[in-house]
């Protein structure tokens, strides 16, 4: 009887723990959908971002996957209003191109905009295209920091059957994968955050050598609403993140 109850709390742990899963799921296609609706009625010109009124560092912007840089502008006006002049890739469109070839123009934004000591606030692929920035000498120095949010380090197991090319190259057997791997990076100066549960990277985002961060936050979306994960952003990203970042 006592092993009945036993299996009976632990099947019933495992429906609620289930049931979660699917609560969250839905809750972080809602969170896309609405963002990327959001996004495409969006007309705010990127220049808005950059002025000389703030007195933070500079904050790049780098999108994920099937993103434009439009669908972080509520991370970008918040950035912006704490001072930072916020810049971003507007011709990385929706990022489905190589990590070289993202890494090529974000490096070119970044020359020809004379920017350093810049902090990369990323989602997904995006701090993918930052760590392969991180290992071109030419332009790692300009780099302060790496702030990664939902981004798959070890590529995502998922992406082997899917067969859109842009999502199928982040499997982690792919080409940009194993050249990362074998890439000299100075992963100390990424931050990856990441939540409990991100149905899309079920390996989870840990980047060993880098400051690891769980957030008690699910989806690979919605996270960047979390005001939780906010709030570690702005700390990420203030004149003084790299005494914060020793906490």
């Amino acid at each position: 009887m006592e092993q009945r109850t036993v299996e009976g709390r632990t099947a019933r742990a495992r429906g609620l723990h289930l049931l979660r899963r699917i609560a969250v799921l839905l809750a972080d296609w809602e969170y896309v959908l609405r963002h990327q609706l959001r996004a495409a009625f969006d007309r705010a010109e990127p220049a808005a971002l950059v002025d000389d009124s703030g007195t933070g560092e500079p904050v790049v912007l780098l999108p994920g996957i099937y993103e434009t840089w439009r669908f972080l502008h509520p991370l970008a006006r918040r950035l912006h209003a704490a001072g930072h002049p916020v810049h971003v890739v507007s011709a990385l469109g929706d990022n489905r191109m190589s990590l070289e070839q993202a890494a090529d123009l974000v490096q070119r934004h970044l020359l020809e905009n004379h920017l350093g000591d810049v902090t990369i606030v990323a989602h997904s692929k995006g701090g993918l295209v930052a760590r392969t920035l991180l290992g071109r000498p030419e332009v790692a120095t300009r780099i302060r920091r790496v702030v990664a949010i939902s981004t798959p380090f070890s590529g995502s197991v998922l992406a082997h059957w899917i067969p859109i090319p842009a999502v199928h190259a982040l499997r982690p057997t792919g080409p940009d994968f194993v050249r990362l791997a074998t890439a000299e990076v100075d992963v100390s100066r990424i931050v990856s955050i990441w939540g409990w549960f991100d149905p899309h990277i079920p390996g989870g985002c840990a980047l060993p050598g880098a400051r690891n961060i769980e957030v008690p936050v699910g989806g690979h979306f919605r996270i960047l609403g979390s005001p939780r994960v906010l709030a570690l952003v702005d700390d990420l990203t203030d004149d003084f993140a790299d005494d914060v970042s020793g906490r």
